[in-house]
This record gives C-alpha cells, structure tokens and sequence, in this order.
C-alpha cells in the first residue's frame, strides 16, 4: 500500500488531529533516535560509541570545553550503550562496588525498563539479561535479575560517582569491568541467525521541525510493538501511512495534507509549551512504564526538559530560575548572590548532594579561575556554620573573605541557572517537606 493509498480517505482537519496526537506520542521516539544514531550507527561521528552491544566510558569530569550535552552532571560520568535485542536477549555484568552508580536501561520511547545500582541491587557483582518483547525461552541459572524491555531497542546510560579529576583512574578500573555479551556467549551455545540489519535512516537536524518527522517516525515503528494504550493511536497514524514499514514518504501527499501535519505538528508543540509551563519541576516525568503510565504529554515534557533524567527516587533534581529580587534569569553582572541551608535545611540524600552552574542561555558550564563547576556535600574545604548551617556565594568575582571563597560557586558575568541535585533523595524531598532556599540576591551594584 502506497502512502497516497493510505491517506486518501483521511480528511484534512482529521490529518492534523491525528499528527499533533502523533506528534506528541513520537517526540520521544525521534528524540531518542536523534542521540542513538550518532552514538549507535554512524561510525564517522566523534560521538560514535562503537556500534550496538558495546560501552563507551566517559571517566572525565566535564569542563567549559565539552559543548555536546547541555546541563552536563559533572558528579556522575557517563557510560554509554546501546541494545539491539531482534536477535537474541544480552547479559549485562557489573562488579561489586561500593562507589554510587546506576545502570538505567530505557526503551526505545524513553520509559525505564530497569535500573542496576546502588539504590536498587546493591553493591554486590550481578548478571543480568536483557530481553526483548514477547522474548520466551529458559532463563540461565545464576543471574541475579532479568529486565524485560517494551522494545527492541534499548538504550544505557550509566553513571558513576567521581570526587574529582583525582578520582579518574579509580572510576575507569570500575566501568572497565561492565560488560555486555550476547546470551549465546554467555551460555556457550551456537548464536542465532542475525536480524536483517535495517536501512537506517541518516539523521538530519532539520527534520525536527519538519513533517519529515514522521519518516522518522514511521521507520521506528517496526522497533516499537503495538502496545493496548497506544492501539488506537497506532491505527489512525496507519491511515496516514505511518504504520511501521518505512515507507512514508511526505512528498506523495497532498498539498493539503502536508499542510494539515505541520499544523498537527504544531499544535503539539503549543501542547508540549503549556505543559511544561504547568509542572516546573522533574516530579513524574521520569520513569518505568508502569509509573509514567499513559500520560505521553507529560513525558514528552520529560523529554524536552531532561531527555535520559533519572526518576525522583534515583535523583532529585531542583534549581534557581529567579532570585529573591524577581529576576529571571538571575544575572551575576549586575549583582552577588548567596544561598544561606539552615542545619536542618541542608539536602537531605541517601547517597550525596551537589549545585552545578551554568551560564544561560547555553546550559553549559561556567570557565573560573578555580575550576569549580559545582559545590557540594562531598565538596573538600567547605566551611560551615557554627550551628551547622552553610551558605554559599555565587558571584562572578572571587569572595575577599577566605571562607567564603571556600564556599564560592563562580558564576558569569551575565544570566545563569543553578541545578541542584540530590541522589538518593529522602522522603522528606520526594513528599515536599522539604524546600530549597532562596537565592537571595545583593543590591545591584549599578
């Protein structure tokens, strides 16, 4: 069936209907394909991690130079991987350590299939199988879980705890020993004949915001069984010839239809824009399928604001979008700022705490003269309160007083956000008792 077969009886008002539903179901899809192409398939890209079922360990801290991930985590480095479970299932191994670390393992449209950690498995060595849908077959004795994913693509992307650029070489020897083989490695048994590897579609920036969307979206489909909560949806993309086979092609349509998806398009980023301005927090949008549920305009927030963020339970995440003074963004050339934790008011974290700048409206990190990205618990030197409490200064020029420039977070001489992040979060966090303090800024020096 051609694309004009398809679409021939779907009236224009329904074509826009459908494609802004569709839209906002597939963002995740296409957003993810967008980070796994250059990581997974294109070999010429620096990004490039060496194909599916390999990892690709990124042991350094990052700096002001690293310009690839905006809101870089300077306190977890990152290892990269991903799965192609068509084939056969894979078996995840990780050491034991008592270092912080998770290996969140998501599907194709971005919910968690599961997570490998400290919070969650321990410190203990593991074995781990992955599984794609509908996958049936023994399960290996000895494993010490099994993680069954929704797709048959699957993403990781761990992270690891590192005090600093001391702290390198000891993080490498632990990521050195994640290992990922096929299941038919692990048992010793004669592997299976391969999947016909896909006519992967070259990713081009543009098509984000283009009807050429759905081309994308259209070839990710054959990855992403027909599940009960999205059979209706999947239907009516199918009357538009998006159904899975790879065949859309936007250039057959109608004049008129193709009008009808870019405005289908648009409504559904005019949705996603009123979203995220109702839920200004990362409460909900990260998450296993069961948790997220069918909301697919909340985790197309989650998407947009933090692709790959940890749930609450992992990680909290808060920050700084307006000083005490009304400004939004605050900005460190006009004035000095301080962020005064009363003792019972310092984040309350199972595993650690940390505050990372970063100038706006780049979201990367802030060049100082002390090489200090972010401040925190773990932070050597800090110096506290009498009665415990601790403030820190975040300005653009280095404090004259001693001890607060050992509590100095420098920031640029212009706007900037700081995010706060709590792993391990305590109840009190995840429930709302407890609340960052302000941001309370100087009188402006003009």
């Amino acid at each position: 069936m051609t694309t004009t077969d398809a679409i021939a009886p779907v009236r224009p008002e329904d074509a826009r209907r459908i494609a802004a539903d569709g839209w906002v179901w597939g963002f995740a899809l296409v957003e993810n394909y967008r980070t796994m192409y250059p990581q997974a398939i294109d070999a010429d890209d620096h990004r490039y991690v060496g194909g599916f079922g390999t990892f690709r360990h990124y042991p350094q801290p990052f700096t002001p130079a690293n310009t690839d991930v905006v809101t870089p985590n300077n306190d977890t480095p990152y290892s990269w991987a991903w799965l192609d479970l068509r084939t056969e299932p894979w078996v995840l191994s990780v050491p034991a350590t008592d270092r912080y670390h998770v290996l969140p393992l998501h599907d194709l449209d971005t919910p968690y299939v599961g997570f490998i950690g400290s919070r969650t498995t321990g410190d203990s060595a593991g074995d781990y199988l992955v599984t794609g849908p509908g996958r049936t077959g023994p399960v290996p004795d000895g494993l010490a879980g099994v993680l069954r994913a929704d797709t048959q693509l699957v993403g990781i992307l761990g992270r690891a705890y590192l005090a600093g650029p001391q702290d390198v070489d000891a993080l490498k020897a632990v990521q050195q020993q994640y290992l990922l083989r096929p299941l038919s490695e692990f048992t010793d048994a004669e592997r299976p004949e391969p999947a016909v590897e896909p006519q992967w579609p070259v990713w081009r920036e543009e098509a984000r915001e283009s009807v050429e969307f759905f081309t994308y979206l259209d070839f990710l489909l054959q990855f992403v069984p027909v599940r009960e909560d999205v059979r209706r949806l999947r239907a009516d993309l199918a009357r538009l010839g998006i159904d899975g086979t790879g065949s859309f092609e936007p250039g057959a349509l109608s004049p008129e239809l193709r009008e009808a998806l870019a405005q289908g398009m648009d409504d559904g980023r005019a949705r996603l824009r009123e979203a995220e301005a109702a839920h200004p927090s990362s409460a909900g949008l990260f998450g296993t399928r069961a948790e997220l549920g069918d909301d697919f305009l909340l985790r197309a927030v989650g998407v947009d604001k933090g692709l790959y963020g940890l749930p609450t339970a992992e990680a909290w995440y808060g920050g700084w979008l307006t000083d005490t003074a009304g400004n939004r963004p605050p900005n460190a050339a006009a004035r000095d700022y301080t962020v005064h934790f009363t003792a019972d008011q310092l984040p309350k974290a199972r595993f650690f705490w940390s505050a990372t700048l970063y100038r706006l409206p780049e979201r990367l990190l802030v060049d100082n003269p002390i090489d200090r990205y972010s401040i925190g618990d773990r932070t050597p030197g800090l110096v506290y309160d009498a009665d415990g409490g601790l403030t820190l200064y975040v300005q653009h020029t280095r404090p004259a007083d001693p001890d607060q420039a050992a509590n100095w977070l420098p920031a640029p001489a212009g706007p900037f956000t700081v995010i706060t992040r709590i792993y391990g979060p305590a109840s009190a966090v995840l429930d709302g008792t407890w609340q960052l303090p302000d941001l309370t800024a100087a009188p402006d020096r003009g």
